[in-house]
């Protein structure tokens, strides 16, 4: 905010100092155009100092004279100073309505840019006139003009004022009124938004009308903050739908930036190499497993592992659930795993694995045979018959290659990575609560690793992240396209976001920011629910805690987060950390779908108020 304040003649410009009426200074401003006016300082001197001169020259003088005429520069002071005094406040008055109305102005100017500058000028004297209550002036006038914002300057308005007082004293010399004026700026519009729109889209949402409240409220959202861009790179907006996973599409299946480690992996609870997340245990094989074969029992089962066998790999079109494993057909032989329950590793509830165990046979060697036959020293040798027809030998073996053994005739029990169905779940700890840029190197799949983990999940979103971009419609037709699915993960919604405002950390790089402005990133986060489950955990504490660490870092960057939970007939609790994410207190709680609307349209004041430049 720049005041404007010159108040020439007895106040000195931008100060509210008093000068002595007869002062060299006083003497100087007299005559001009200052804000404060009264009679000529040189008048008051000139007929001073006649009167003096007139009295020098009088011989008929004694001391009543000449103590009333000394008496009258001292009154002639005194009373100057009353008034002026007055007037000085009459113009502080003024000047804090005029800060006062520019500054609210200018707010509103910045939450509803179709402001024409007739109503910015009508709205300044509106605002002044309900402020301004100093009733010692008279004649008040307040004017005010607004200059557009362009693509070089910011929108401003400069709003001007004038009034005077009666005065006490000065009116005994011939001054009646003193006139005082001052002005004041707003700047507002100079800086630049970016806003990451975090949507959740689990199941849940389809109750009770919340996805279709939510869609209606973040296109009218996109509608409002489109107003505020008057040259391209204004506003700039990203859509990020989450449930368990986000889903960045699958044009992306060739990205250097995805890890696809788990989507080509054996099941953990199978992998003897490898500890399983949560225990200190590896994973193990079924007691049968090295005689499962074609038209054996399933080896897996919902008790022990969580999930049983399909007649192929269960992400292909046309799998189905069988008991007993393929004797013929393209997948003869293959041991292949249904969807995860989520029951012995919870962060993988919902999970496909992508291929199956192929067989391979390893027939049985004859160590001797006759009437002296014997294994010897073999180990897993026996020997059947008597006399000459005795033979020892070691039986047929099986053994079972995840996805086979890379040969075309294994080729089935590996599907394609373009079967991807384009979701990504949490990064490792602890680069689930970075920024940091994912590696693009290949080898670089081992863990801990910077890139995005690839997974089959059924409840993949059909909504797929949006960076930020500026063409409304299509960030409108991708709310269009949001369907509710699956369970909670608020953190990597959040996370997402956090990378669609980054401008160097990719993989969805926000476009990069230029000097001459300022700009301000923001994250809005709507949930309808506590979180149930991320690539590890399906405790909400343990979910929760990792989410609490990632908003803290990304309001430290400087991003401002505004959080809302949708919480209809109040079924849950409070959401302690939503409400923690939010900067300042911006987290609302609503407890109805209709209240949606009102929640973004809060929300949006918010960033409007934060444009202004004061």
């Amino acid at each position: 905010m720049n005041d404007r304040r010159n108040l020439c003649g007895y106040l000195p410009a931008f100060s509210g100092q008093l000068y002595h009426p007869f002062s060299p200074e006083a003497r100087k401003c007299a005559g001009t155009n200052g804000s404060v006016t009264a009679m000529s300082g040189t008048s008051i001197y000139k007929r001073t100092r006649n009167s003096i001169g007139h009295f020098s020259r009088d011989s008929r003088g004694n001391i009543a004279p000449i103590f009333a005429i000394a008496l009258l520069p001292i009154l002639g002071f005194v009373g100057a100073a009353v008034d002026y005094t007055r007037a000085n406040a009459a113009r502080s008055s003024m000047q804090a309505a005029m800060d006062s109305a520019v500054l609210m102005v200018s707010k509103d100017a910045a939450a509803n840019p179709t402001m024409s500058s007739q109503q910015i000028t009508e709205a300044v004297q509106r605002y002044f006139s309900s402020l301004y209550t100093d009733k010692s002036a008279f004649g008040v006038t307040v004017s005010a003009t607004y200059t557009p914002s362009t693509s070089s300057a910011a929108a401003t308005i400069l709003a001007s004022g004038q009034g005077s007082i009666k005065t006490d004293f000065m009116k005994v010399a011939g001054f009646p009124e003193l006139s005082f004026g001052t002005s004041s700026t707003s700047t507002w519009g100079n800086s630049r938004m970016r806003v990451a729109m975090v949507l959740d889209n689990t199941g849940s949402m389809e109750s009770n009308g919340k996805m279709a409240a939510l869609q209606t409220a973040a296109k009218d959202m996109v509608d409002s903050l489109s107003a505020f861009s008057k040259t391209t790179g204004d506003v700039y907006i990203s859509i990020i739908p989450f449930a368990k996973d986000v889903n960045v599409g699958t044009a992306k299946v060739n990205a250097a930036w995805l890890n696809w480690s788990e989507w080509e992996g054996e099941p953990p609870i199978l992998d003897t190499t490898k500890t399983i997340f949560g225990s200190s245990q590896k994973g193990s094989k079924p007691s049968n497993w090295d005689t499962t074969i074609g038209g054996s029992s399933c080896p897996f089962t919902n008790t022990n592992h969580r999930f049983t066998c399909m007649d192929r790999p269960a992400t292909l079109s046309g799998a189905k659930s069988v008991s007993t494993i393929p004797s013929s057909g393209t997948y003869a032989g293959y041991i292949c795993p249904s969807v995860d329950s989520g029951k012995k590793i919870p962060g993988k509830t919902g999970i496909f694995y992508n291929g199956c165990y192929t067989t391979v046979t390893t027939p049985g060697k004859t160590i001797a045979s006759g009437s002296g036959a014997s294994c010897g020293s073999t180990s897993n040798c026996t020997c059947s018959g008597s006399g000459k027809n005795k033979v020892c030998s070691t039986p047929t073996t099986y053994s079972h290659l995840w996805r086979g053994d890379g040969t075309s005739a294994t080729a089935a029990a590996a599907p394609a990575r373009s079967t991807w169905t384009g979701c990504v779940n949490d990064r490792d700890q602890d680069y689930d609560i970075s920024n940091v840029a994912p590696s693009t190197a290949v080898g670089s799949d081992t863990a801990p690793s910077t890139k995005f983990y690839t997974e089959q999940w059924s409840d993949c979103l059909p909504a797929t992240i949006t960076p930020m971009s500026y063409a409304w419609g299509d960030l409108k037709n991708q709310i269009d396209a949001m369907t509710p699915s699956g369970n909670t993960n608020q953190g990597i919604g959040l996370a997402w976001g956090w990378q669609s405002l980054s401008t160097t950390n990719g993989p969805i790089a926000a476009p990069g920011k230029e000097s001459a402005y300022v700009y301000q990133d923001y994250i809005v986060l709507l949930s309808d629910g506590l979180n149930t489950q991320n690539r590890w955990y399906t405790s909400a504490s343990n979910i929760d805690a990792r989410q609490a660490l990632l908003c803290q870092k990304v309001k430290d960057s400087g991003v401002v987060v505004f959080t809302i939970q949708v919480n209809v007939g109040s079924k849950d609790p409070l959401s302690e950390v939503l409400k923690n994410c939010a900067t300042d207190g911006n987290f609302q709680m609503i407890t109805s779908a209709t209240q949606t609307a009102d929640a973004f349209q809060n929300v949006l004041t918010q960033i409007s108020q934060l444009r202004i430049a004061k």
